[in-house]
């Protein structure tokens, strides 16, 4: 079956503007690759925070406060983008916060706490933004019995651009190292390598991708006027109770929040653990990251059409006993081989929960508030952001530094979330969310 076929669209879409989706995914998956993952993260604990005992939590503290200000705000956000039809343009505004808070991380060095912080905040708030708004144009693209196969067209495509900007980066670093060159000089500079890339492929995006979206009536006035933190608080409230007719959508969130958390856990601490634990030193780090992202790509495309054919919930629980192999793996590595099979399992399984999850969420939204709702999903990922890498943190400090017992605990998040899901029917949801129009 060819990429991007149009027996898969619903009518009127081109494969130009699905491709214009899906380049999306590749634009900003280097952000969380090179950023929150592989390289800045260790950067800030070991350069700008000078090695103190509390740059960990410090970083930890960082996103979590991004993650807090995107799940307060992108219900109501999303609200605006629904009753105006602008999620395009407000996707070409997060691109550019997220682009240039990046590069300002290039200006970062020992002791620049504030000014990385600050940028982190910005750039993965950005970011944040960005990932709801794009997510939000899927079951505008896709036919509703293929909308996990093009959702991992986006996630498969987006690990490729990870790997692009990843790779890129670790070129740079091996040649600098090379040099006798210092993570002073070379890390600053993947951080323009990853804005450059993200900035160029979402053009992309901005010139494929239609909105397709009509503004509503009386959209300019009343309640739509409203602005700051009550009016974001209270359209937050207000969508949360009126998702109560959506039972199966509001456990899919509850769900969302066990399984992204240990997926967070993977995302902000690998490299942490990879290096405190098993001593990988930073191009060691790059190169496993490198082939989670292989992994992760081969691991969306394969498991969309997988998704579609065995049902979506049972193809995310199959996700969720992969994540838990994985975490009993990376338990039990003491030296990189077994690390690395765990870092294998662990991005086939990263690629396809987050696109299942993802269609899930579309399938289940009601057709007529698909950034509202999707503002709901973001709400659950984020909070997950902070609850996993939390847990962790306060694991390490209740057991004098242990990663391992770390690790192990996160695996408590993907046994919950399989339990959750057993709750979520997805004919049903699929069901109630047509019949309200």
């Amino acid at each position: 079956m060819p990429i991007f076929d149009t027996a898969s669209l619903n009518p009127g879409v081109r494969r130009r503007e699905v491709l214009g989706w899906a380049m999306y995914d590749f634009a900003n998956s280097g952000y969380t690759t090179v950023v929150l993952t592989a390289v800045f993260n260790a950067y800030f604990v070991g350069v700008v925070a000078q090695g103190a005992d509390w740059g960990t939590l410090a970083w930890t503290l960082a996103l979590a406060a991004s993650n807090l200000i995107v799940m307060f705000t992108m219900p109501a956000l999303g609200a605006y983008a629904d009753a105006r039809a602008r999620k395009k343009g407000l996707l070409v505004l997060s691109t550019l916060g997220c682009v240039v808070a990046t590069a300002t991380l290039a200006l970062v060095g020992p002791g620049d706490l504030w000014l990385a912080v600050l940028a982190i905040v910005i750039s993965n708030l950005c970011y944040a933004y960005g990932e709801t708004l794009i997510a939000a144009f899927l079951p505008e693209l896709a036919r509703r019995e293929a909308m996990g196969r093009v959702s991992g067209w986006g996630w498969s495509l987006g690990y490729f651009g990870g790997m692009l900007t990843l790779g890129l980066s670790l070129g740079y670093v091996i040649w600098a190292q090379g040099q006798g060159l210092k993570a002073t000089h070379f890390v600053p500079v993947t951080m323009l390598i990853t804005a450059v890339v993200y900035l160029l492929a979402a053009l992309a995006t901005f010139a494929l991708l239609k909105e397709r979206a009509v503004a509503q009536p009386g959209a300019s006035g009343g309640a739509h006027r409203e602005s700051g933190l009550k009016a974001s608080l209270h359209r937050l409230q207000r969508t949360w109770h009126e998702a109560a007719r959506y039972a199966d959508f509001r456990w899919l969130l509850v769900c969302a929040v066990f399984y992204q958390a240990g997926i967070s856990v993977v995302i902000a601490l690998a490299a942490i653990y990879a290096e405190q634990v098993l001593g990988f030193k930073q191009t060691d780090t790059m190169m496993l990251i490198f082939l989670v992202n292989v992994a992760s790509a081969a691991g969306a495309f394969a498991f969309g059409y997988l998704q579609d054919r065995v049902g979506h919930a049972r193809g995310l629980s199959l996700t969720l006993w992969g994540w838990i192999a994985m975490t009993l793996l990376a338990w039990m590595a003491t030296g990189p081989a077994l690390f690395w099979v765990a870092a294998v399992i662990a991005g086939l399984c990263m690629g396809s929960s987050q696109s299942a999850g993802r269609a899930m969420a579309g399938l289940l939204a009601p057709p007529d508030r698909l950034a509202e709702f999707f503002g709901l999903w973001t709400f659950a990922v984020r909070l997950s952001g902070i609850v996993g890498p939390v847990t962790y943190g306060m694991v390490t400090w209740l057991t004098a530094g242990n990663h391992r017992v770390a690790i192990l605990s996160t695996g408590l998040f993907f046994v919950v979330g399989l339990v959750v899901l057993r709750r979520v029917d997805v004919e049903r949801g699929a069901a109630a969310a047509l019949s309200e129009k």
